[in-house]
């Protein structure tokens, strides 16, 4: 499974994903799930995945190879349509194609394997807004808005209680680091099937380029010791409730 999750933000954008496709007592699997498309200054697009692997890896890699074509069109690259809003309107008619033809070929093989995918879709162009998206397979999707500033795919229940107590549009980019480090490690604490390690994103407004980017090991001291201190704090206020 995974976990993924983003914030459109009055500052910018923050993006998170987990690594892990498959759990078992001898089966784990790491693959990324965070892909970034940018002409630095002119715009810049973060795709976060869930779902299907054969799915996910094969929507992205023609959404590459499209953006590299030498004749390449404002109707066919990600990085030449117009607006966002064409940009994610390519990205979800490669999806469900590709979820079609997939699930067509499943069919054939009389196999049962789940064919659907899910993506986010942050970024922003210059001279536009910053959007964030969420994509379904279906290749329709919904759009972050300032009552709903974030958008999860994947495990997103164990994460969601801090980000409805915590995040507005106004929340500052450190913070929002914060909320959804700490998202992803309740996550982490109550699904086997989510895991380490984790690629991060910031895009700040009007940037229009990724602005900070990390992956973070299993082994990060600056995660553990936020993931202790949080776990402290609720211990704390768990005790204080009368």
């Amino acid at each position: 499974m995974t976990y993924c999750v983003g914030m459109l933000l009055d500052a910018g954008i923050v993006m998170l994903s987990d690594t892990r496709t498959n759990a078992g007592m001898d089966d784990v699997s790491t693959y990324r799930k965070m892909f970034i498309f940018e002409d630095p200054g002119e715009r810049v697009l973060t795709i976060m995945t869930a779902g299907n692997l054969s799915v996910t890896q094969t929507v992205i890699s023609r959404i590459e190879e499209a953006a590299e074509d030498p004749e390449a069109t404002e109707k066919t690259s990600i990085l030449l349509a117009p607006t966002l809003f064409q940009a994610i309107e390519i990205i979800g008619n490669v999806l469900s194609d590709v979820a079609s033809d997939i699930a067509a070929k499943v069919r054939r093989m009389d196999q049962a394997t789940n064919a659907t995918a899910s993506m986010i879709i942050g970024g922003q162009r210059r001279n536009g807004r910053m959007h964030l998206y969420r994509l379904y397979t279906e290749g329709n999707f919904i759009e972050a808005t300032e009552d709903t500033p974030y958008l999860q795919i994947g495990e997103h229940k164990y994460g969601k209680p801090i980000l409805d107590r915590v995040v507005t549009p106004k929340t500052s980019l450190e913070d929002a680091r914060k909320a959804v480090l700490l998202s992803m490690d309740s996550t982490l604490r109550s699904n086997l099937s989510v895991g380490m390690p984790l690629d991060y994103v910031l895009m700040k407004k009007d940037d229009c380029k990724v602005t900070r980017q990390d992956r973070i090991e299993a082994d990060d001291e600056a995660f553990k010791a936020m993931s202790d201190a949080w776990s402290q704090a609720l211990r704390d206020s768990f005790a204080a409730v009368p």
